[in-house]
């Protein structure tokens, strides 16, 4: 499997782990110039009262540990890229002022036993 297709099966993975705990997925790959965010959710507050927060979701996929943990892979550049674009989806949005975050995912897939680990990593950096 090339690492186009384990990227697009660990974000369709982190997508439904997100959903099964009340995120609602809001956009997919969403671009902005050579930036792109993985996953755009919406997270309730968790007390009920009506509110949430945007969560812009970087989704790190691993087969295997041969190149580090997939936490590990988040360079400054990414979180540099990741703030541009969350930026211009909140102007394109018109959602400036919105409270928002930025969460890691990481997706390990091992092909062997077809099992799948994921960790959600709230607050992950900030822009």
């Amino acid at each position: 499997m090339d690492s186009r297709s384990l990227g697009r099966e660990g974000e369709d993975a982190a997508g439904r782990y997100l959903e099964e705990r009340g995120y609602v997925v809001l956009d997919r790959r969403y671009r902005f110039e050579r930036a792109e965010i993985d996953l755009v959710c919406f997270q309730a507050r968790r007390d009920g009262k009506p509110g949430g927060e945007i969560v812009f979701v970087e989704v790190k996929t691993r087969s295997g540990l041969s190149f580090g943990r997939p936490e590990s892979g988040l360079s400054s550049d990414q979180r540099r890229s990741i703030a541009k674009a969350a930026r211009a989806y909140l102007y394109e949005r018109k959602l400036e002022g919105s409270l928002c975050r930025f969460d890691v995912v990481t997706v390990m897939l091992d092909r062997e036993s077809g099992a799948t680990r994921i960790e959600h990593f709230e607050h992950a950096f900030t822009a």
